[in-house]
């Protein structure tokens, strides 16, 4: 294969910032960005079209999160690429209302998300970033058609990958079907013709991927078993003041905690982000519970769910996968067979390979992952390249909600103008989190 020729493009314009990825934050920057006409920005996405989450695209699937968590509408409600001026755009505006649900359907959002894409200049699909340099003055970003685009700043937004744990990668890896649920819907039909299915995980998308699964049951006729390493299938928790730790003040807050305190913190959140809705959790219960009256009562024949369960190991037999594993609690080991095994394990965030070029210029923890300041920024020099939902580890569980994507935008957008084209919240929550100043101890003449 012929290597692609090396074009400048636009003749080696030199944009004020490229964005590399084009998931829903980073094109709620572009939309943001649209307006601005000091700004001259691109966006690059490897993809022909915009696709959020295609393998999990399920019909009746809503987002955890109001439609207000839309693309702009939290940095400027009047903005013309809101959620609610594309229902008005589509003819679904009274529908929507009529319905009287804040959370929209995923593949409404998607749908939402593909229109603002088509009417943004600055965004280019088909356009896939092979390597970042640094020629002195300048980025240079490279993509696989042999493009080469010039920038003085970076934003990164490609997002998280499929996290599959060790003990099954050899089996993902190989032909047969075992696989992520991020590849679901599209490769659910090698699924129902199996005579058994194990999920494997203990959020949403393992929630979905099950109640699927378990209404599509009696059509195909497979054993179903559901298991997850937590003590309970735990819901979501949603309250108000529990929402408040998403607030800026929050962030700042677990920003200035210790390295070590803040991965601990996160683990102990996972309620708070990684939980099933509780809508979901309650569809379950009624397709079990109606499918034990139609059973007679008592249990319900043909699946099973169990907590407490971790999976230590998956080998590949000539029908399917034995999975070795160990009840948390009881530490007793046990086993079981499946032919068809769905990972619902979450995602991972990285480093893409194209930045091994610049990474002196990044920086980095001593984990390797991004060191994001207060304005998201992770170059050296706090005013060259920010990140989009890869700082999870350094801002908190808010890194990767919708509904702070725009003020994520609005900061990053400030950062770069020097003013701010959206007002940015200072203060949204009524607690406090930490020791407030006015109560801080102060120092004695003994004590300085």
């Amino acid at each position: 294969m012929t290597a692609p020729t090396t074009v400048f493009s636009e003749t080696a314009r030199v944009h004020d910032l490229i964005g590399i990825g084009l998931g829903p934050f980073n094109l709620g920057l572009a939309a943001l960005a649209d307006p601005i006409s000091e700004l001259d920005c691109l966006f690059l996405e490897g993809r022909d079209r915009f696709d959020w989450h295609p393998g999990m695209m399920l019909d009746d699937a809503t987002l955890q999160v109001p439609f207000m968590a839309d693309l702009v509408t939290m940095a400027d409600p009047t903005s013309r690429f809101s959620f609610l001026n594309f229902l008005k755009q589509s003819g679904r505006i009274y529908p929507f209302y009529i319905r009287e649900s804040f959370l929209p359907h995923r593949r409404e959002y998607n749908q939402y998300c593909q229109w603002v894409a088509e009417r943004l200049d600055s965004v280019r699909f088909g356009q896939q970033v092979t390597s970042v340099e640094h020629d002195g003055e300048t980025y240079v970003v490279t993509t696989a058609t042999g493009e080469r685009h010039l920038t003085r700043r970076l934003v990164l937004g490609t997002g998280t990958s499929p996290r599959v744990p060790e003990c099954a990668a050899s089996a993902v890896a190989e032909d047969g079907p075992a696989l992520h649920s991020a590849e679901y819907l599209a490769r659910k039909h090698e699924l129902v013709t199996r005579r058994s299915i194990t999920v494997v995980g203990s959020g949403q998308s393992a929630a979905e991927v099950y109640l699927d699964l378990l209404t599509d049951q009696p059509d195909h006729d497979y054993q179903l078993a559901w298991l997850t390493r937590s003590p309970r299938f735990f819901s979501m928790e949603y309250t108000k003041l529990t929402l408040e730790l998403t607030s800026p003040e929050y962030s700042a807050y677990f920003q200035a905690l210790p390295a070590d305190k803040r991965d601990r913190l996160l683990r102990s959140q996972q309620s708070l982000y990684k939980g099933i809705s509780g809508d979901t959790v309650d569809a379950i219960h009624e397709a079990l519970y109606t499918r034990s009256v139609g059973q007679g009562g008592g249990g319900v024949a043909g699946t099973t769910l169990l907590t407490n369960t971790e999976v230590r190991g998956v080998t590949r037999t000539d029908e399917g996968y034995h999975l070795a594993l160990r009840h948390v609690e009881q530490e007793e080991d046990y086993e079981m067979d499946t032919e068809a095994l769905v990972l619902a394990t979450g995602y991972r965030a990285g480093i893409p390979a194209f930045l091994e070029p610049v990474r002196d210029r990044l920086r980095l923890d001593e984990q390797g992952r991004y060191a994001a300041s207060s304005t998201f920024s992770v170059d050296h020099a706090d005013r060259e390249v920010w990140v989009q939902n890869g700082e999870e580890h350094t801002h908190g569980f808010v890194a990767p909600d919708l509904g702070m994507g725009a003020y994520r935008s609005s900061v990053i957008l400030a950062a770069i103008l020097g003013r701010e084209p959206y007002p940015v919240e200072k203060r949204v929550a009524f607690q406090e989190f930490g020791v407030p100043d006015r109560f801080k101890i102060q120092p004695t003449e003994e004590t300085r």
